[in-house]
Formats: structure tokens, sequence, C-alpha cells
């Protein structure tokens, strides 16, 4: 079982990079930055590049980039643990193994675009880029930009002017131009919370299970059924108990002391 485990993170990492990777390297040596190509009304190939995180936010500067790189590569390899202790769990469904692997592939197409993409190519403004270029590539190591091309306007329009702020704007929905990985990380976090409660109540059961050990004896003390023959015997044992103290504290046998008549001398007291 462990061994199919691994098996479905290896084949889901690989298959997600494979495409994901695939895609990005035939838009930069094929298009132009801005450069679109409408395959249906709601769906288009549209190239951009951004500095920053997923759907196109952006943490900017160069050190802002920097750390963002740094950032992505930490959570690798946190996530990387985290679905090998997963894997080595006897109890771990392959549902979640599928979904933490979707989200660590993604992150990781992410960074190989940050970490290379910026030494391999040239930019892509007013022509195509050059892979490998002898010159060298548009930025340093963990500055480069990240390729994104899909593109999903299911809906444009006006919006009414009497809606509040927004009123008489040009609307797009789904706006942000976003790729493969991305599409990976969100499928995978999306794929836990509707899918994969457990995970969650696994983490609180850890957090839980000191307090638990700790007042286990208490609690078996505290709850033990007994069964209803010795728990009347007790009860009457108990019972009997408190009317003999009862009876011996307040009712205590008592002799009361004779009073006896003066003693007599023999003689009449009245005589001279």
């Amino acid at each position: 079982m462990q061994r199919n485990k691994t098996l479905l993170a290896i084949v889901i990492v690989f298959l997600v990079l494979l495409i994901d990777q695939t895609i990005k390297i035939w838009i930069k040596t094929t298009m132009v930055i801005g450069e679109e190509i409408t395959v249906f009304n709601w769906f288009k190939i549209h190239f951009v590049e951004n500095e920053g995180m997923a759907f196109g936010l952006q943490l900017g500067g160069n050190y802002g980039k920097f750390i963002l790189s740094a950032f992505r590569i930490v959570a690798v390899f946190f996530l990387f643990f985290i679905l090998r202790s997963i894997i080595h769990k006897p109890d771990t469904t392959p549902g979640l193994v599928a979904s933490l692997s979707l989200i660590l592939s993604g992150a990781i197409g992410n960074i190989i675009d940050s970490v290379f993409y910026g030494v391999i190519f040239t930019d892509s403004y007013g022509h195509v880029a050059q892979l490998f270029p002898p010159n060298g590539g548009y930025a340093t190591l963990l500055h480069g930009r990240v390729v994104d091309m899909l593109h999903f306007p299911l809906y444009q329009g006006w919006l009414p002017h009497w809606l509040p702020i927004w009123g008489g704007d040009y609307f797009i929905f789904f706006r942000p131009v976003f790729n493969i990985a991305d599409t990976a990380i969100t499928l995978g976090v999306f794929s836990i919370l509707l899918f994969q409660r457990n995970f969650f109540s696994h983490l609180e059961d850890r957090g839980s299970a000191a307090i638990l050990g700790a007042n286990a004896a208490d609690e078996t003390e505290t709850n033990t059924i007994l069964p209803p023959e010795t728990e009347t015997a007790l009860l009457q044992a108990e019972n009997s108990s408190n009317s003999t103290d009862y009876t011996d504290e307040e009712f205590t046998d008592v002799t009361p002391t004779a009073i006896l008549p003066p003693t007599s001398t023999g003689k009449n007291d009245d005589t001279p």
C-alpha cells in the first residue's frame, strides 16, 4: 500500500511538471509578451510574465523577488516532508496523497521559473526569447519571472451604473492569467478542504493526544459503570452504615442516677 501511494505521488508530480514546463518553454520560444491566441471566446492563450505569486499577485522589488523565491524553496521542502510523512502512515487515503502531490508539483513548477528562467532565457519584450543564450539571460539566479498564459474571460461586459463602487466599469470574469502550476496548487488545496477533512482531524487529534493521555486514568475511574446488582448492594450498605451511625450518636443509652432518701441514724432528731 505504501509503495502504491509513493508511486502515485511520483506520477502526479512528474506529469504536472512535464505539462507545466513544456507549455511554458513553448510559450517563451514562440510568443512575445502581450501576444494572444484566441482558442474560444471564453478561453485564450495570453502570454504574460509576473515576478510574484499565483494569479499575477506580486511582491515588488529585487529584495521582494528574492524573498519570495527563497520562501518558495523552503515551502517546497516543508511540503515534501509532509507528503513523505503522510505516505508512511497506513491510514492515509490515496486522495490525500494526490492532493498534496498536486500542491507540491505546482510549487516546484513556479520555483523553476523563479530560480532558472532568468538565467536560461533572454527577455520576451518585442521579440521571441532565446533559450540558453551565449551572453546570459535577462536576470540572475532566483530573479526569474513566472510565465503565465491561461486566460478564461468567461464573462465580459459593462456593469450597471446603479451598482455601488464598480458601477459603469468594464468587468471581466475571470480576469487573472495563470499557468498549469497555479491550477495544480488550487486543485490540491480545494480538494483537501472539500474532501480530505480527516487530514485536519488527524492534526487536531495529534495536538490533543498529550492532554487525553494525561487524563486517561481519571476518566477511567470516573466513568466506570458497575452492574446493577453491585450498585444496589453498595447503596444498601451505605444507607445501613449511615443509619447505624445516626442511632449511636443521637440515641446513646444513658442509665439515670437513682435518687435515694437521706441515711437514717436510728434516733429521732427532735428528741432533746
